[in-house]
Formats: C-alpha cells, sequence, structure tokens
C-alpha cells in the first residue's frame, strides 16, 4: 500500500512513470496506473482495428477518437472497460458504422486479451 515504482515505455523510449497504489485506488497525482495504461492500449488498439475495417470496406475515416475508460475496484479488480469512439466517415451510414463499431470491439486484439471483462460501447458519427 505503501510502495511505489516505475513503468517504462522501452521501445517507444517516451519515458518512464511513477506508480503508487494511491494512483491506482485514489487521486493519480501525476502518476499513472496499470488501468490507464490498459485504456491507452486499448483505445490505441481499437481505433487502428476501426480504420483498417472501414478502409477495407471502402469508407475510409476521415478521424476516429476513441476513449476508453477502466473501472478498477479494490478487493474485485478491474470490472469493466467502457470504449467511446466518435468518427467522420464521409458515406457511411450510422446503422453500417455501429455494426462496423462493434465488429471492431468484437475483433480488436485487445478487447480479445480482456474477454473476461465487461466491455461496453458507445459509437457515433461526427
Amino acid at each position: 500500500m505503501g510502495g511505489r515504482g516505475k513503468v517504462s515505455l522501452d521501445s517507444s523510449k517516451v519515458g518512464a512513470f511513477e506508480v503508487t497504489w494511491p494512483s491506482r485506488a485514489e487521486e493519480p497525482d501525476g502518476r499513472t496506473s496499470p488501468e490507464e495504461l490498459i485504456a491507452a492500449a486499448h483505445s490505441t488498439c481499437y481505433s487502428m482495428a476501426l480504420s483498417h475495417a472501414l478502409a477495407g470496406a471502402g469508407t475510409p475515416p476521415e478521424k476516429v477518437d476513441t476513449r476508453a475508460e477502466v473501472t478498477f475496484q479494490p478487493g474485485e479488480g478491474i470490472t469493466g472497460v467502457h470504449l467511446t469512439v466518435r468518427a467522420s466517415v464521409p458515406g457511411l451510414s450510422a446503422a453500417d458504422f455501429e455494426k462496423a463499431a462493434q465488429d471492431a470491439k468484437a475483433g480488436c486484439p485487445v478487447s480479445k486479451a480482456l474477454a473476461g471483462t465487461k466491455i461496453t460501447l458507445d459509437a457515433a458519427l461526427v
């Protein structure tokens, strides 16, 4: 509970970041947590999966903005992930976008890795 450590992003050389219990279960106060790192990985992977699928279907997106919120409960662990995606995709209907967004959620490698966690999605065109 009182320990601290660092996580480093060695391949990208972006840097090292402090990790503590309070940054995980209380206030981040300038530090990161495993949940924040999972959220970053999930939102990035999801955006890539969705963009790839849309482009492959002949409707490449102009912009995809994805956010992931990972819920952590002390004593329980990670209890869920909520993805919010807003995208600009010329020529695509809202219904077709919703299908592509749901398919990307199911096919994203990080979503698959988190299969034991409830993942929800809010997808809309902008």
